[in-house]
């Protein structure tokens, strides 16, 4: 099963760029740019990599966000995750980044964009690799940052496909930020939305109807509502499902607990995604293999989870059908 996982082509549409930040190049970019961390070495830096909850993980993102300063900094790091993306045979991606992150530290879109789509067109030339970017609003700030966001992005429009939601969940509903994602489809953004991770049920669908999202990222408190089950099933609406990230996180004690293979047999479209694998310890390749050894994925299910992906995708219908017929 691991030749056959890791031969088959691959869509990976929950990854957040920033958390592809692995230690070393973060401990590299904090001494060229002068960052102070809190670690002295290496070891203390992946000792810092133990956390309880969401929260004490995104304490540790920012940090290590903050080593990011220079073009050549974001290209770097989207460099890396791409050419870990093509090695695992994924064929596209749909990459999440947070600009309120860097905006809020003096850096702006004309820094960190030039340096992803440099990464991204040489991605596509050297190794066949397509990549979407997600802009993604922070939920712990508020809708006038989002909508502010929303207007800084519009030089970039054309190098960014779609617009999503993503950080603390708890506090923070999707309803906090109606009007920036109407603006967003105005402006003719696909949807996507962070929903039903910490926050229960009542969250996926009110990301569904007040902000109108086409995918929901996580959405696996929906173990919680058949009605909301059966909606998710009947309109296909996809759940980018990250499991290696829920046991991290403690959305589940342990993997053989998930759900997902669950979701897929009741028919929900569950996709397979890494999150954030620098910290949650697995890119896309393990997290499937962590299914594999913890719930006995069957090749059926496999490819049932890789075709899901593709669908789930904002690829053109023609390139979907061409990679769906590479699956079975």
């Amino acid at each position: 099963m691991k030749d056959l996982i890791e031969r088959l082509p691959k869509v990976e549409l929950h990854l957040h760029i920033e958390g592809t930040l692995e230690p070393e190049l973060m401990l590299m970019l904090a001494e060229r740019n002068q960052v102070q961390l809190p670690y002295k070495n290496l070891s203390a830096v992946q000792q810092a990599y133990h956390f309880d909850d969401l929260q004490s993980f995104l304490d540790l993102y920012y940090l290590g966000a903050s080593v990011l300063v220079t073009e050549d900094d974001f290209y770097l790091l989207m460099r890396a995750y791409l050419r870990r993306a093509s090695s695992e045979n994924i064929v596209h991606a749909e990459v999440m980044f947070d600009p309120q992150t860097h905006l809020q530290r003096g850096i702006g879109f004309e820094v960190f964009m030039p340096g992803f789509v440099r990464a991204i067109e040489e991605a596509k030339a050297e190794w066949g690799l397509s990549v979407y970017l997600i802009l993604c609003f922070l939920r712990d700030q508020s809708q006038t940052a989002a909508l502010e966001t929303l207007t800084l992005a519009i030089p970039f429009k054309h190098q960014i496909t779609a617009v999503g939601l993503d950080s603390a969940e708890i506090g923070h509903p999707p309803s906090k930020f109606k009007a920036a994602f109407d603006a967003a489809r105005k402006a003719g953004y696909r949807l996507v939305a962070h929903a039903g991770e910490e926050g229960g049920p009542a969250m996926i669908a009110e990301a569904l109807d007040v902000l109108g999202v086409e995918r929901i990222d996580h959405g696996v408190q929906c173990v919680q509502d058949a009605g909301l089950r059966k909606r998710l099933v009947d309109d296909q609406i996809p759940l980018t499902v990250c499991p290696l990230s829920n046991v991290k996180l403690r959305v589940f004690d342990q993997m053989a607990q998930h759900p997902i293979l669950d979701l897929l047999a009741e028919g929900l479209c569950v996709t397979v995604n890494s999150d954030d694998p620098a910290y949650f310890g697995g890119y896309l390749t393990e997290n499937f293999l962590a299914l594999e050894a913890a719930l006995g994925l069957s090749e059926k299910a496999l490819r049932q989870l890789l075709a899901n992906g593709v669908r789930s995708s904002f690829l053109p219908e023609a390139e979907q059908a061409r990679l769906i017929d590479q699956l079975w």
